[in-house]
């Protein structure tokens, strides 16, 4: 089942979302001498971001991935790397970062990320969004994509630009041991309101996910 964890605020939620990571991820590195994380691109998760890179945790044992990438010129200023690397990579110090070379076309960029993660058997927390079309990563409502199995999968005809795009799938996400979405503002309710209703959304089919709202997201909605 869902985990609802609700904070007076965004700054609040960010910071607690960004307390998760990091007990999550020590509690990995206890285990064993490396982590796996898939991250989120958009804007919503950049304050957590800023909170985990001030984190005292041996950075150079976690491997960072995308959950998707948009189909852009590399340094384009609307993939999700480039704001990665501006706010979290770029403030950490040593890491090991894992980008899906979109600028190659989604085929073939799917192709090599799928080589990319060929050694991960399953990664140990993947750090989500979601839309208000209940979309996570760049798995989309009646998007063809979501029928494909494969750990790494190209989308097309995504409904939002760029039309195409690199996710990671349905299945990859639902072998992930930890999920966490950060979802805050009025703008959230809705959709939130639709999946504890248990519609069937590309968010509602990988599985049990941690969430960190705020009151705004919650409005109406009864946990």
């Amino acid at each position: 089942m869902h985990n609802w964890l609700v904070y007076d605020d965004f700054d609040g939620a960010s910071k607690a979302a960004a307390n998760f990571l990091e007990d999550n991820i020590n509690e990995c590195l206890s285990q064993r001498d490396i982590c796996y994380v898939a991250l989120p691109g958009g804007n919503s998760p950049v304050k957590c971001l800023g909170y985990l890179a001030a984190k005292e945790i041996p950075w150079h044992k976690v491997h960072w991935y995308l959950g998707d990438e948009r189909c852009y010129p590399s340094g384009h200023a609307e993939r999700n790397d480039l704001m990665l690397n501006k706010y979290f990579w770029s403030l950490i110090g040593k890491t090991n970062i894992h980008r899906i070379p979109t600028e190659l076309g989604a085929e073939k960029a799917a192709e090599i990320y799928r080589e990319e993660i060929k050694s991960v058997d399953h990664f140990d927390i993947a750090f989500l969004g979601v839309g208000e079309d209940g979309h996570t990563a760049s798995l989309f409502p009646a998007n063809a994509a979501l029928d494909d199995s494969r750990t790494v999968i190209p989308v097309y005809n995504s409904p939002k630009p760029p039309s195409d795009r690199v996710s990671l799938s349905q299945e990859t996400l639902r072998k992930t041991r930890c999920r966490i979405v950060l979802a805050c503002g009025s703008a959230k309710f809705p959709i939130i309101k639709r999946i504890k209703e248990g519609e069937s959304l590309p968010i509602n089919c990988i599985g049990d996910i941690n969430w960190f709202i705020d009151h705004d997201a919650l409005s109406i909605v009864t946990i």
